[in-house]
């Protein structure tokens, strides 16, 4: 399993997923010198060397786990390590150089190694990726594992036992939450909305091949414009899950290459304070949400107290439950719950 995704470090906290083709376009055309087609022949092993060393030259972030992982994709591997020695010692045929040549020039232009060879393990599924789709990351595999855990005590204790257990997924990207969730749930029945069309049918295309779609329906909504007809296809759910956009508008001037040339900024940027995406999801929870059922959020290690507080404000119909803390120890998950009340509980949608 890869665990971290290679082309997609930050400077700042977090990151997002799907939106305007024009970041897409004006960025990934670029002219980047690769080293010298080999006049004689070369293995995997030194191929894997030639552009390790190239990509050092460069500037390239991860060069040796960039190299490992796009010249092992084309030798039919997840990892180098997972080649026999044999084959990483034969030599390789001129068809296979140049498409080994060919992608590594992409990740010269500092395109992420996920796009570069199209695909991305999450949890226990390999994920179809391609741009600007966001590119789903480790803290959000935790996410889905505590979702997981808490999903299947909750089956056995009979929360939200006036709906079937149902999942609202807000700005699903690749289909990485969802269809996670769907895999190690088999009861669960998912919504997964987004406002980038591609990410729509990049979703639509991960569930199909991995024979999910019967359980799934995926949506082209932004909830910042649609929360009514939201509203009318997937009220009272068990369970509302969303990496939103979560970045302070200010920290995307320090992301690095691979994710400002080409990821979404819609599906990052999450205005001045992180909060605008989140803030609406947050109004929306009571009114999708069966009476105890559950939000979780993925944010900024900044943000669980900011959220505590505008919730105890701002919708009365919804409760502060915990923060949980990603592996690095940062508080980077928010749980909340619907409080049982009323159908006409909660704060008015802001449309």
């Amino acid at each position: 399993m890869w665990r971290r995704p290679l082309g997609a470090s930050y400077r700042c906290f977090g990151c997002r997923s799907g939106g305007p083709k024009g970041i897409w376009n004006s960025h990934t055309v670029r002219t980047c010198s690769a080293p010298a087609f080999p006049a004689g022949r070369i293995t995997a092993l030194q191929a894997v060397d030639i552009w390790k060393k190239h990509f050092e030259q460069r500037g390239v972030t991860e060069p040796h786990q960039s190299s490992q992982y796009i010249i092992a994709h084309l030798l039919g591997a997840k990892t180098i390590e997972s080649l026999e020695q044999e084959k990483l010692t034969q030599f390789l045929c001129r068809e296979k150089i140049e498409q080994v040549w060919k992608l590594c020039t992409r990740r010269l232009s500092r395109m992420p190694v996920q796009y570069v060879i199209e695909e991305w393990d999450f949890r226990d599924l390999t994920l179809k990726m391609r741009p600007p789709v966001f590119i789903p990351r480790p803290e959000t595999e935790e996410l889905v594992e505590l979702m997981v855990n808490d999903l299947q005590m909750m089956a056995g204790t009979g929360v939200g036992e006036d709906t079937e257990q149902s999942c609202l997924e807000v700005g699903c990207g690749s289909g990485a939450i969802s269809l996670s969730l769907l895999k190690s749930l088999p009861q669960l029945k998912a919504f997964a909305l987004d406002q980038s069309q591609d990410a729509v049918d990049l979703t639509r295309d991960n569930a199909l091949r991995l024979q999910l779609w019967d359980r799934l329906q995926v949506y082209h909504m932004d909830i910042m414009k649609d929360a009514e007809t939201v509203l009318k296809l997937c009220r009272s759910v068990s369970v509302l899950v969303s990496n939103p956009p979560y970045l302070y508008s200010e920290d995307m001037a320090s992301l690095e290459p691979e994710i400002f040339r080409f990821e979404d900024h819609a599906a990052l940027d999450g205005g001045e304070d992180g909060l605008k995406v989140i803030k609406q999801i947050l109004t929306l929870a009571p009114h999708v949400l069966s009476n105890e059922g559950r939000l979780y959020l993925e944010v900024d290690p900044r943000h669980p107290p900011l959220i505590g507080r505008w919730v105890e404000v701002n919708v009365d119909a919804l409760q502060y439950v915990e923060t949980r803390h990603d592996i690095n120890g940062r508080p980077r998950f928010c749980i909340l719950q619907k409080i049982k009340q009323g159908p006409q509980a909660g704060s008015a949608l802001r449309s």
